[in-house]
């Protein structure tokens, strides 16, 4: 089994320089470039017959 995946970037400043965050627990961490806290938290597996476009794969319709 391999370690868990940890965010590449800031999701508010864009930035590389994360590090996780000793108070916040588990899957959270913390953005030296805007000093801003977030967490990371994983939901599940979607189906593969789930949809959220009403039927048509590519948005369009007829």
């Amino acid at each position: 089994m391999s370690e868990r995946a940890a965010p590449f970037y800031c999701p508010y400043c864009g930035d590389e320089d994360l590090r996780p965050s000793e108070e916040g627990g588990h899957g959270t961490w913390e953005c030296a470039s805007c000093c801003r806290a977030f967490s990371l938290k994983f939901l599940g597996l979607l189906s593969p017959h789930s949809s959220t476009s009403g039927g048509s794969s590519d948005g369009h319709r007829d």
